[in-house]
Order: C-alpha cells, then sequence, then structure tokens
C-alpha cells in the first residue's frame, strides 16, 4: 500500500501540474462549495448487480489481499471528477437544522471555516467533497468533539479531525498519507492551523490526508459503489464498517440532493436504501462466513461426543 500510495503522489502531483485535475473553487466566501453531482438514490436491483459485477460484491472489498491495487489513472476519471454538473438545490448556501439533529449546535461561522478546505480536496484529489465533509461529521463533527485537537481516541489509535490511525505501523495509515497537504494551496485563514506540519490535528493536513486516502481507495465524484467502498476501506472491514458505510454515503446522497446542511442527521429511508444496494451483498458474506464457522463448531462438537 506504501509503494501504490507512492506512486500516487508522484501521479497526483504531475496532474496537478499539468493542470488535469480540478478547477479552483467557483464558491464564494461563507458558501460550501459547488456539488459536482445530484446523486440518485440508489437500489438494490440495480446498484447491487453493478457491484458484484465489478468484483466488488464481498466482503474482502474491491481491494482484497492478493489482489492489485489501482493506478492512478483506474481509479477514477481525474479530469472529469472536477467537473461541476449540478449546484445545490437549495439558495443560499448551508441549511440549519432543527435542534437535536446533532449533539452539539455547530454554528454556520465554524462551518465556513471549513469549506475551502473541502475545495481544495475536491480540486486536488478529485474527491466529492460531500463525502469528504460528511466522513468529518461522522467522525468528529465537524472538529466540535472534545478531543479532536488533543490526544487520541478512546481506542487509543486514533487522532485528530478526521481520526487517523497513528498506531497501525510501523508505516501506519497517517504516515502514508500525510505529505497530502503538499499537493494543494493551504487556506490562509480556517479553524486549527498547528505550528509545525503535517499533524493530525491541522484541520488542513488532517482533511487533505483523508481526500487522499479516499482517493487512493477508488473515491470520485459519483456517490454511488465506489464511494461507498472508500468509506468501507475508511473504517475498516467489519459489520460496523458496513453501517459506517451506509450512513457516510447517505448523508452525502442527501445533500447533494437537499443542499448541505450542517446540522440535520441522516435519513433513515435513505440509508436503507443504501445499505440494500451496497451493504447488504457484503453484510451477507459476514453472515455466511458466522455460519460456517458455526456449523464447524457442531461438526468438531459431533465429531467429540462420538
Amino acid at each position: 500500500m506504501a509503494i501504490a500510495l507512492c506512486l500516487l503522489g508522484a501521479g497526483v502531483l504531475g496532474a496537478i501540474l499539468a493542470g488535469a485535475v480540478g478547477s479552483p473553487s467557483r464558491a464564494t466566501a461563507g458558501d460550501p462549495p459547488v456539488v459536482l453531482v445530484d446523486a440518485v438514490t440508489p437500489t438494490a436491483a440495480n446498484a447491487s448487480q453493478t457491484a458484484l459485477r465489478s468484483g466488488r460484491g464481498t466482503a474482502a472489498g474491491p481491494y482484497a489481499a492478493g489482489g492489485e491495487r489501482p493506478t492512478a489513472a483506474a481509479a477514477h476519471d481525474v479530469a472529469s471528477a472536477g467537473t461541476v454538473v449540478a449546484s445545490p438545490p437549495a439558495p443560499g448556501g448551508a441549511r440549519e437544522a432543527p435542534a437535536g439533529a446533532t449533539e452539539v449546535h455547530i454554528s454556520a461561522a465554524w462551518e465556513q471555516g471549513f469549506y475551502p478546505i473541502y475545495a481544495e480536496a475536491q480540486r486536488v484529489f478529485g474527491v466529492n467533497w460531500l463525502l469528504l465533509a460528511s466522513i468529518h461529521m461522522q467522525e468528529t463533527a465537524f472538529s466540535t468533539a472534545p478531543s479532536t485537537y488533543r490526544g487520541l481516541n478512546f481506542a487509543g489509535c486514533c487522532g485528530g479531525p478526521m481520526q487517523f490511525n497513528v498506531t497501525n505501523g510501523p508505516l501506519s495509515t497517517w504516515d502514508l498519507v500525510k505529505d497530502a497537504y503538499r499537493y494543494g494551496v493551504r487556506p490562509a485563514v480556517y479553524n486549527h492551523r498547528t505550528a509545525r506540519h503535517p499533524s493530525i490535528y491541522d484541520d488542513y493536513d488532517s482533511i487533505m490526508a483523508a481526500a487522499w486516502l479516499l482517493y487512493s481507495d477508488g473515491a470520485g465524484g459519483a456517490l454511488e459503489d465506489s464511494a461507498w467502498w472508500a468509506a468501507y476501506d475508511y473504517y475498516g472491514h467489519d459489520r460496523y464498517g458496513v453501517e459506517y458505510a451506509d450512513e457516510v454515503l447517505a448523508r452525502a446522497i442527501g445533500w447533494s440532493q437537499h443542499g448541505f446542511c450542517i446540522n440535520c442527521g441522516v435519513q433513515p429511508p435513505l440509508v436503507q436504501a443504501v445499505y440494500e444496494a451496497y451493504g447488504a451483498p457484503v453484510m451477507a458474506s459476514y453472515e455466511a462466513e458466522a455460519a460456517a464457522v458455526r456449523a464447524a463448531h457442531r461438526r468438531r462438537a459431533h465429531r467429540a461426543r462420538r
């Protein structure tokens, strides 16, 4: 993975220098970035078959052990990923949600500090900023969780706005992507800038690194199966990873359809639709594995009693 990301970094840098990746954000100060696509709600009949045909309908994921990592060109079409094909249908930028949608109310002024970072990450890596923002929301509620800028999480492994693992070395996940900030232009002003770089506690460094990681796992401008798998890879491959990817993608799709909403929750019907389209085949494989383990235990117990 380290070699693949190094090669990917060289490809990204070359694309940036050649002007192939994205274009500068058209968003004005105080407004969220423009939206790449008004994503459709997935259906199980179509989306699951697409995932299965692409070899992604297993719990191992698209990049299972022994399989080849995608090249920068194969991951997604960088040149087209930055094309703006739709804008949020709700005018006036981000909307405030009714109280209770998030545990802590997040002010519009605070969230505006992230818009230039999302826009730059989208421009450089071609990853839909709504997917990136949804992971940011899922991990630290837009950097408002109490431990965002200090220490590690309850598991003692991850930290910062995007909760990067810094302990799964010898090359940790953070080590692999921490230099992502070098490919973009750091905003002059944003919410939490550290004295040294790279830092998992710096909003720009961390969000850019997350964009590179999602890009390396196949995410692009579309909010569909590639985005789901990238979110699943971001969390880790288990049942909780399925739920995580379902919620992250559902939130991003909802934002694309109705406008970016800072304090809104995730609509359960949309989460269910994403699960049926992308999560269910993966969860079914986990259930099959669990059933096989139970059957093996029964066979061993039966032999022991004979």
